[in-house]
């Protein structure tokens, strides 16, 4: 009956509540059973009523991982007082020390075990953020004369295809030697492109995230 009269409560009781042992406990070894013995006597039925599937559940914890996020990046493209280029520095450097980032690799799955996950991933993620965020940054950029190229667009999803799929320990595994390596040449890279965007400090974080991860995997 509570769930009937209060949805909203009882989906978000299931988002915290499976956030909390993904935290605990790691993706894979929480199962939607587990989910339901901690949501204080609701059935099965109550969770499949808001959630088809545990894929579902984890991208609602993702986005409750994340919640504040899209009001920051928005807040960053209101700002009157930078470049596009300087916008889009910012952004990567929220993305990168925003604290959500800790919970996010401890619940975090292995995408390369759950595939329909990375495809949700990539469909939800990265793509609207591009058009939301990434893409009218870098042309403003463009206007503005800190950003020169053709390819907004191209350059737009280039941008993030790298920094949130091949240096994401969640779908390319590698130690954090392998990890410094690729952020530095992403950096590089970016330098040749006239997109310097990524700080050092960047590299040294994105390596204390593959440990991170790397040892919750081992934990497992």
């Amino acid at each position: 009956m509570a769930r009937n009269k209060y949805p909203e409560e009882t989906r978000n009781l299931i988002i915290e509540t499976a956030t909390r042992l993904f935290i605990e406990n790691g993706y894979e070894h929480t199962s939607i059973q587990e989910i339901i013995n901690h949501l204080g006597g609701l059935s099965k039925g109550a969770i499949y009523h808001h959630f088809k599937s545990k894929e579902d559940i984890m991208i609602a914890v993702a986005d409750h991982i994340y919640s504040g996020s899209e009001e920051k990046m928005q807040r960053i493209r209101e700002r009157k007082d930078l470049t596009g280029k300087e916008k889009l520095r910012l952004m990567f450097h929220e993305s990168v020390y925003q604290p959500s980032q800790i919970e996010m690799f401890t619940a975090a799955p292995d995408m390369l075990k759950n595939p329909q996950l990375l495809v949700r991933y990539l469909a939800e993620s990265i793509q609207d953020e591009s058009v939301s965020y990434i893409l009218p940054t870098v042309q403003e950029g463009i206007e503005d004369g800190s950003i020169v190229t053709d390819y907004p667009k191209e350059l737009s999803e280039t941008l993030l295809l790298l920094g949130g799929i091949w240096l994401n320990p969640m779908v390319y595994h590698c130690t954090p030697e392998e990890a410094v390596r690729k952020m530095r040449f992403f950096q590089h890279t970016l330098r040749l492109w006239g997109v310097d965007v990524i700080e050092d400090g960047m590299v040294e974080q994105l390596e204390k995230y593959v440990e991170m991860y790397r040892q919750n995997r081992k934990e497992e």
